[in-house]
């Protein structure tokens, strides 16, 4: 029982959001740019100390994209190692309420709003494509 739990307190938990919005172009979703990393991701980050998961999710969100958002239904979860350490990101899909402001950081460079298919040839994590493509 100690091991399991020392185990679970080395778990990295991050969450984050496929935001979705209709466009005259039809369903798009948010993609963000980290220059840090060269990478094309979904919006994403570490849970603070004491938040929920949801809590975390719409947080990071908003950091990230500048977006104000209304969460829906759960979208799933990602796993993965980092450096041997084992990451767990959930995710939920949102809808943005009214305009989001994005402004360029140190960690996000861009916001780009993309169709699905688009999306799918463009973010960098297989393991985010498949929860893409279930949530469709």
């Amino acid at each position: 029982m100690a091991k399991e739990n020392a185990e679970r307190k080395e778990e990295i938990r991050a969450a984050g959001g496929l935001i979705w919005r209709s466009s005259l172009k039809g369903r798009e979703i948010a993609v963000i740019y980290r220059a840090r990393h060269r990478d094309w991701t979904l919006p994403k980050g570490k849970l603070n100390p004491g938040e929920d998961w949801q809590e975390a999710a719409v947080r990071e969100v908003k950091e990230e994209t500048g977006c104000s958002v209304k969460v829906e239904e759960f979208a799933g979860e990602v796993r993965y190692e980092i450096k041997g350490v084992p990451k767990v990101v959930r995710f939920w899909n949102m809808t943005p309420e009214g305009e989001c402001q994005f402004q360029p950081s140190e960690e996000v460079e861009r916001v780009v709003w993309l169709s699905a298919q688009e999306a799918l040839e463009k973010l960098n994590y297989a393991a985010e494509r498949e929860l893409l493509k279930r949530n469709c």
